[in-house]
């Protein structure tokens, strides 16, 4: 079977030392879930310029409906500079004023959220009020056994309480970074191990699934009780832009086709560690992840 798969939010172009490189996090979940076989498309916003229109063409070239792209008149397609550390972890300088930030709620997009078995967004693209509104009607709008994945995503001084409170709640599914973790941590007044400070989470907001990547560290997942925990493999990091948005990618695709949450893990890691050798965020996959992948008919996780 085929899951529909729905980004919320995003797109943009990391400009990145090497040069141009398609990205915005929802945009490199949806690429990669299309990689992996999902029906994937993207509820974003571009501008009538050249950019948009390469998005465009990128979008259709690589399986992403054009659809829910919504083209603004005025205001540019985002563009966000990013410088890479000597450890290729990116740095990033978004432009003010993107098109993105102009996301609405059109009726072909909550069609595509209503006919979603995931949907996933983050924090950066409700840094506008219109944004933020018209994310949060999505989200809300998916069907109940939807994966709901909220990639926290953060990027100071782009976020709030409230808003993270929000897509807390709209949400059943978790997933963050271990600095992430830590600015959870003083925000909910949370205590104890990693282990104890997920679970109070879990708890608190009702998710199913919490993940939280490590970088050099590994991972490691919560659900409902059971846990999975990997250390990190050496790899040779290009850099790690867009690996914890495959990561996102593949976790979705491996709980929809019914895969144990340890299988999962280990293939959004390997898809992660991938990326990481990559350039840029949106790489060509190589066909034995989608294989890995291509199993049975969707469970949920209602």
């Amino acid at each position: 079977m085929t899951f529909t798969v729905v980004g919320l939010g995003e797109v943009l172009w990391d400009l990145l030392p090497t040069g141009p490189q398609l990205g915005g996090a929802p945009t490199n979940f949806t690429y990669q879930a299309a990689a992996l076989g999902a029906q994937a498309m993207m509820v974003t916003r571009v501008g009538d310029d050249d950019l948009g229109r390469e998005v465009m063409r990128r979008f259709l070239e690589n399986n992403l409906s054009g659809d829910t792209v919504q083209v603004d008149r005025t205001r540019p397609t985002g563009t966000v500079a990013v410088t890479l550390d000597e450890e290729g972890v990116p740095h990033y300088t978004f432009a003010e004023d993107a098109a993105w930030e102009r996301l609405v709620a059109t009726d072909v997009a909550m069609q595509a959220v209503r006919g979603a078995h995931a949907v996933c967004f983050g924090t950066l693209a409700q840094r506008s009020e219109t944004s933020r509104g018209a994310i949060q009607q999505l989200v809300a709008a998916a069907p109940a056994h939807a994966l709901k994945i909220f990639d926290v995503n953060l990027r100071l001084p782009f976020y709030s309480r409230e808003v993270i409170d929000q897509s807390l709640r709209l949400s059943n599914i978790l997933k963050m970074n271990d600095e992430e973790l830590a600015v959870m941590t003083s925000m909910y007044s949370l205590h104890g191990d990693v282990r104890e400070r997920i679970e109070q989470l879990a708890c608190a907001f009702g998710f199913k699934v919490v993940v939280v990547t490590c970088g050099a560290s590994g991972s490691l997942i919560h659900q409902e009780g059971s846990w999975s925990v990997l250390h990190s493999q050496a790899t040779p990091v290009v850099d790690t832009v867009g690996a914890g948005d495959a990561f996102a990618a593949a976790l979705a695709m491996g709980l929809l086709a019914g895969m144990s949450f340890r299988e999962v893990h280990v293939v959004a890691a390997e898809l992660a560690r991938y990326v990481c050798c990559q350039y840029g965020a949106t790489p060509s996959l190589p066909k034995g992840f989608r294989d890995r992948l291509d199993r049975s008919s969707p469970h949920g996780i209602a």
